[in-house]
């Protein structure tokens, strides 16, 4: 069911939650596909679908473009499932090869064309609705990548356009030379990976010097309604059933309080932790990693329940170990 995000100011009818397919076709190598791979792509779909989750994440490199290509697999067994869905992908991160062994970014137009083209094929499908460029690329020519932007928009072949792991200052620079506007930024935001929050309550504090988030990135999203997406928001699992006993005394505190609160709600640990992004202003879209479709389920509880202000600020102080400055 749609949702009143940023992202459907953008023409779309999104869920607020993204099944993300990082996982899906395997390991990251040559080793071929099975009827095993397949039979997880459709229950992972299945179980998304299931709980009202409409969109599709992924990225040319994930498992070396084999879980594109598997979900290619499940939409040619399905093919009335693509008008109904979102698809998204990304392109921009370039692996190493025997000339060149080291993992590398690339905004050229010719890569950005060329990785769509691949992704469309293995997708089997004629549009992307979003491409997203993955990482930045020092050596990014924003007039370039807005040619490349152009062809691929004049062709049908990518519908909006967005970015990934960027400051607000990339953004603006990139924005300043296309024609339509970034429709998002995916970012690492969880509970564990509070920087985003933290580079908030610390303006003008010594503190606020030690965060690598980029001040000004949620404010700049907000305004100019770029949808804000969270990658790994389930915090590797830690929160949410994952044996933490190794681990620091803010992470099991946080685990203690997310199942308290779980309880008291009568809903799931996933809901816990993926409420607390729910609960954010901005409406951020959690885009949930996980292919089980037990958590799958489990995470579609997050749109039922709601955390007060107290909860919230309870859960974030836990997790960072500190109170307020």
């Amino acid at each position: 069911m749609a949702v009143n995000i940023p992202l459907n100011k953008h023409g779309f009818e999104s869920s607020q939650l993204v099944l993300g397919c990082m996982r899906l076709g395997g390991s990251w190598d040559e080793a071929p596909l099975t009827a095993e791979h397949l039979k997880q792509a459709h229950e992972a779909v299945d179980a998304a679908l299931s709980v009202g989750i409409n969109m599709f994440d992924h990225a040319n490199i994930y498992a070396n473009g084999k879980a594109e290509k598997i979900f290619g697999q499940v939409l040619k067994e399905r093919p009335e499932l693509r008008d109904s869905i979102i698809l998204q992908s990304k392109c921009g991160i370039r692996f190493g090869t025997e000339d060149y062994p080291r993992t590398r970014f690339d905004f050229s137009k010719e890569h950005i064309i060329t990785s769509v083209d691949d992704i469309l094929s293995r997708l089997g499908v004629d549009k992307l609705d979003i491409l997203l460029l993955h990482r930045p690329d020092p050596l990014a020519e924003p007039e370039v990548v807005a040619e490349a932007f152009e062809k691929l928009k004049s062709s049908g072949k990518v519908g909006k356009f967005g970015v990934s792991n960027m400051s607000h200052a990339q953004m603006n620079l990139l924005q300043t030379y296309l024609d339509e506007p970034l429709v998002a930024n995916q970012l690492e935001l969880s509970l564990l990976k509070l920087d985003w929050l933290d580079s908030v309550v610390h303006v003008n504090q010594e503190a606020g010097k030690l965060s690598s988030f980029p001040e000004g990135t949620i404010e700049y999203s907000r305004l100019n309604n770029v949808q804000l997406q969270a990658w790994s928001p389930l915090a590797h699992g830690l929160f949410s059933g994952k044996d933490i006993s190794g681990e620091s005394k803010e992470i099991q505190a946080t685990a203690a309080l997310v199942a308290k609160l779980a309880e008291e709600k009568d809903t799931t640990l996933e809901a816990i932790v993926l409420a607390f992004l729910l609960r954010h202003p901005s409406n951020i879209q959690p885009v949930i990693g996980t292919v089980n479709p037990e958590r799958i389920i489990a995470c579609g509880e997050a749109g039922k329940i709601s955390l007060t202000r107290e909860e919230w600020y309870h859960l974030y102080i836990t997790s960072r170990g500190r109170p307020m400055p």
